[in-house]
């Protein structure tokens, strides 16, 4: 049985380098599901592959999965040394390392039930949970729980969060048609850069309480041609919109769809927009969050157990709880001394804390058990 904290961290350890050195994108983690898939059918599972996507599930011990436990697998697209290449910057190798650590963990317990690990592709675009759920891995589970390395600048080494409140994130694409003119004849054409120039004052003026967290700003903007003596007639731009809960970015998208409203009237201007992305804010469970409280304190003590985080920061696996409200969800935030950031090409952590955050999810997940046998019985 894996019960010293130096077997555990040796194997995870390995288990880390080879993730870490083998990175994959989004929707390209082939080999990653191949390794994962082949460790764990080396450990007597029976892992779960799809035809069409990336990605695996496995469950461990009798019966249908009540309690589950995700983590993401994808890397970024970064310049590292002037070269662009796969990088696990974000921590998604960590967080496969430790739900290693959970299979080795769980396979060991008498479990009242099973768990079913989900190794979840393509976070970073914001489509893995999504795809998920439409393969129906979700559909069994009471709870879900998920981990999420945190920068030092936020959690001290060794403290570890129950929650993670990540926020709202919305990425608009738009194109603006208007009349292409003279320069000497600005009266004859509708110049798409001044329509474009309006829309950004527009969108400041949206208010919203200055008790909600929320901004909204254009990120790009591209108009005219190599000619200068002409007025463009077409424009396209970017927003992002960010919002620390779903109810204020219902507010913030029905103020942005006003003052497109309102510019394209006032120039005659048309404007088309495309949301090209949307990540939900998190809609943490009380129940879930004080399974993770205690799980916590019961591996590393109350002094080691931090108030929950809140966040600008987006994660996909909020859709679960968006699109299964009566899920309970909740994020461990693993105090690992991330630095100097999370996304930075050189980010580094403390390996140390990974059978650490093992062992934290491990007893979330047989209290979560406990708490739904005693709702069985009530």
């Amino acid at each position: 049985m894996i019960n010293m904290k130096e077997q555990l961290q040796a194997r995870l350890q390995n288990e880390f380098n080879y993730l870490h050195t083998h990175p994959e994108i989004s929707w390209q983690e082939v080999n990653t599901t191949k390794y994962i898939a082949e460790l764990l059918r080396n450990e007597g599972l029976k892992p779960i592959e799809f035809s069409n996507m990336t990605g695996l599930y496995v469950d461990i011990g009798q019966g249908e999965p009540k309690v589950g436990f995700r983590t993401d697998m994808d890397a970024l697209w970064q310049e590292i040394d002037g070269q662009f290449q796969a990088n696990h910057s974000c921590g998604h190798d960590g967080h496969m390392t430790m739900a290693i650590g959970v299979v080795l963990l769980l396979k060991e317990m008498k479990l009242p039930g099973a768990v079913r690990i989900i190794f979840q592709p393509a976070e970073e675009k914001a489509s893995g949970a999504k795809a998920m759920l439409e393969q129906g891995v979700i559909d069994p589970l009471i709870y879900l729980f998920g981990s999420h390395v945190r920068p030092l600048v936020e959690l001290a080494d060794g403290h570890h969060a129950p929650a993670l409140y990540h926020g709202a994130a919305k990425l608009i694409t738009g194109t603006i048609t208007g009349i292409e003119a003279h320069g000497a004849r600005p009266e004859q054409g509708i110049n798409a850069i001044e329509v474009a120039a309006a829309l950004v004052d527009a969108i400041k003026r949206i208010w919203i309480s200055p008790t909600e967290s929320a901004s909204i700003k254009m990120t790009q903007i591209q108009g005219g041609g190599t000619s200068t003596n002409i007025i463009p007639g077409t424009a396209t731009f970017s927003i992002d919109a960010r919002a620390q809960t779903n109810e204020t970015m219902k507010k913030l998208t029905t103020g942005f769809n006003n003052a497109v409203d309102a510019v394209s009237l006032l120039y005659g201007a048309t404007i088309k927009t495309t949301v090209s992305a949307y990540i939900v804010a998190a809609q943490v469970d009380k129940d879930a969050h004080e399974i993770m409280r205690q799980a916590i304190i019961n591996t590393v003590g109350a002094t080691n157990c931090a108030p929950a985080i809140v966040t600008p920061g987006g994660e996909d696996f909020h859709f679960y709880t968006f699109t299964r409200p009566k899920l309970k969800t909740t994020m461990l935030g693993l105090g690992c001394a991330v630095s100097p950031g999370l996304h930075h090409p050189q980010m580094t952590f403390n390996h140390e804390q990974l059978p650490v955050g093992a062992q934290i999810i491990t007893k979330a997940i047989q209290l979560a058990y406990q708490q739904i046998e005693g709702s069985e019985q009530a």
